[in-house]
Order: structure tokens, then sequence, then C-alpha cells
């Protein structure tokens, strides 16, 4: 059985050069943000990507074809669509199947990334460990993803709402290397500092390139994080966020919202209980994800 894919024309030309490539999930399309907000960041993350010299692909199955680069109509098209699956590994390939179209998390969009020999890929942040998940054992793929798949992910750390300390000794333990760019502490996604002490410390793309590269030649498996802080001007601070977090996890357990429902009810919250500073904050870090992310492909391609 072969695999169902379909490369954007940009895509196929930079794969055909050799140029440097970009990964991007759609689940902040599906998922993230209404209508057409989601497709105008969308568009405005790919081009800071272009403007940085890299070529984006952003990630989805579309009738059961996985694109690798989405056509400007099949971007504003799945922005509007309705029921969109939100994909990880476990149902990923039942998608692709059965005909349907779903959105890729980190961990598919990872594995798609790396399917289509694309070796970098931008996102908002990481999930994770979920806080309470002593008892629900609730764990994003996304971990094990990093841990077996190779590819650079740049993100703000992982989502402010997880447990974050469990998060980072999780990737530890699964041997992932968790790089800070440029700073000495771990960023906590809308905020550009925590008080968690970065495993590893890079100040440029291509340290980070070579690093990544190393594990390859040395036989390692999965990939690594890149840790990229949000602007300093566009941040939440950690101290303003922590009781908003709390209260939406709060509502979200006395609502009993579990598994996949967990994310976008938090962040919906939070994004009416900061009167939309974090949907602010939020684009500004993906952003600048993506211009990282671009550099890094660029080192990556030489």
């Amino acid at each position: 059985m072969t695999i169902p894919m379909k490369y954007s024309v940009e895509v196929s030309m930079a794969l055909a050069d050799k140029a440097p490539i970009v990964a991007l999930e759609s689940t902040i399309i599906t998922h993230g943000m209404p209508f057409p907000q989601n497709v105008e960041t969308a568009r405005l993350v790919e081009e800071d990507v272009r403007a940085a010299g890299a070529v984006p692909a952003t990630i989805a199955v579309i009738d059961g074809t996985l694109h690798i680069g989405l056509e400007p109509a099949q971007l504003d098209a799945l922005g509007q669509a309705e029921n969109v699956a939100k994909l990880s590994r476990a149902d990923m390939a039942a998608c692709i199947a059965t005909g349907g179209t779903g959105a890729t998390t980190v961990a598919a969009t990872m594995i798609a990334a790396h399917r289509a020999e694309i070796h970098v890929f931008a996102t908002g942040g990481i999930g994770g460990v979920h806080r309470g998940a002593e008892n629900s054992f609730d764990i994003s793929a996304d971990l094990q993803e990093l841990a077996q798949t190779p590819v650079t992910v740049v993100g703000a750390g992982a989502k402010a709402i997880l447990d974050l300390p469990k998060t980072f000794e999780t990737l530890e333990t699964l041997g992932v290397p968790v790089i800070a760019y440029g700073q000495d502490m771990l960023p906590a996604f809308w905020s550009a500092s925590s008080d968690m002490p970065a495993p590893l410390r890079m100040d440029s793309a291509a340290d980070i390139a070579a690093a990544q590269k190393m594990r390859s030649a040395m036989g390692l498996s999965g990939g690594q994080l890149v840790a990229n802080p949000i602007p300093i001007a566009d941040e939440i601070p950690a101290d303003t966020l922590a009781p908003i977090i709390a209260q939406a996890l709060e509502e979200a357990d006395a609502q009993k919202i579990s598994a996949k429902d967990v994310t976008p009810f938090l962040l919906g919250r939070i994004f009416e209980l900061t009167e939309g500073r974090s949907l602010t904050a939020n684009i500004a870090l993906v952003r600048n994800n993506a211009r990282l992310a671009a550099q890094i492909a660029n080192e990556m391609a030489k």
C-alpha cells in the first residue's frame, strides 16, 4: 500500500532544488482560532518563513491525502472546514485510510515532515504532561515522537497549561535534547522565562543544526526541541498568568473535560480571562519560532 501524498508546487520545487524547508502544523488553523483570523495568521507565519529564506510546508490531511504544503485555496478551505479531526500518531493513518480530513498536531506533523525529508518544524509549543497526570495518565504523544522521529522542533517550550517540570523531566528520561535559544532558563510559552534552568543553551542556528546532524551521524534516534522564548515585548508575565491558568484548570475539572478536549478548552478560557492577550502573544511566538526555524533550515541545507 502506498501513502497518498501530494506536495504543493512551492514545496515540490524546493525539494528538487534541495532548498531549506520548514514544516508547519495545521491544528493552529482548525483548532486554534476562528476564521478568518486563523487563515490570516497561517499566511503571516508562512510569509515569515519565506522572508527568512526558507519555504513553508503547512501539513494537513484532506480527503484522505497527506498534503505537504497547502495551496492558498486549500488553506482558506481548511480554515472554514467543520468537524476536522485533530490528528496525532494514533489516528493519523486511520484518517488517511478512510478518506478523512484532519489537522496535524506536533506528533503528526513530525511524522509527515520526516516522511517528506523535511528536517525542521516550527510550532507554537509542544504538548506534554498534563497537570494531574498521576491520576489521569494524560501525557501527549508529542514527547514520544520527539524521542523517535529525527526532526528539530522549534517552539516556545511546552504549553504553559501543562505540568512543565514533569514535561521536561519526561523529555530528559526519553533522551530528547532540550535547547534554550539565547538564554539559560527555559521559556514558558506565553512567558519568556521560567524558574527552570535549561539543560542546554545555544545561541546560533548553526549550532542547533550541527547538533541535529551530529545526532544523525552517531545513530541516535529522535529529534530535538528548541525552546525559543517569546519576545519580551509580546510576553505575558508568568505571575500574571498563574492565577488565570489555575482558574481555567478548576473549571475544566468541574466540567469533567478530558483527553483531546482539555487543551482547546483551557486555551479558550485563558483567551477569555486575559481579554485576548493570550491569542496576541500566541501569534507573536509562533511567528518568532517560524523565523528561527527558517534560519536553522538554512543551516541544515548547507
